[in-house]
C-alpha cells in the first residue's frame, strides 16, 4: 500500500509541475517501502537528500510561474517551500546524527507535508492558474 496516493486535487493544471508532484509522490512512497523493509539508515539519509534536491528544483519552477504569473499568494506559498525544505533539512541531519530512524514518524511527516502543502497552497495555486 503507497504511503501517498495521487488525488486530482494534487493538480495545478501545469503539465511539468504535476508531472513533477507525481514523481516526488513515487519517491516519498519507494522511501517509505524501504523504510518497511528495514531500510538502512545510510539508505534513508541519501534517499531523503534526493527529495530534497528534487523538491527544491520543483519549488524553483513553482515560483518561476508563480512569479510569471503575478500570483497574488506568491510569499505565502513560498514561505511553506522555505518551512518545509527546513523542516526536512532538520529531518536528515536527525536521522543522520542519530543513526536510526522512526519509520512510522517520518512517513507520517512526509504524508502531513507534501500532502498538506498539495491540498492548500498547490489547489488554490491551481484555482489562479486554471
Amino acid at each position: 500500500m503507497s504511503l501517498i496516493t495521487w488525488k486530482d486535487e494534487f493538480s495545478v493544471g501545469v503539465a511539468a509541475v504535476d508531472l513533477e508532484h507525481r514523481e516526488l509522490i513515487e519517491l516519498i512512497n519507494g522511501l517509505d517501502a524501504g523504510m518497511r523493509e528495514h531500510a538502512s539508515q545510510t539508505t534513508v539519509v541519501e534517499t531523503l537528500g534526493e527529495i530534497y534536491a528534487r523538491i527544491s528544483a520543483h519549488f524553483a519552477l513553482e515560483e518561476k510561474i508563480m512569479r510569471k504569473a503575478d500570483y497574488d499568494g506568491f510569499t505565502t506559498h513560498k514561505q511553506d517551500h522555505e518551512q518545509l525544505l527546513d523542516e526536512l533539512l532538520d529531518v536528515i541531519d536527525s536521522v543522520d546524527d542519530a543513526g536510526r530512524y522512526d519509520r512510522a514518524g517520518l512517513s507520517r511527516d512526509l504524508d502531513r507535508w507534501f500532502s498538506d502543502h498539495f491540498r492548500t497552497h498547490d489547489a488554490r495555486l491551481h484555482r489562479k492558474l486554471g
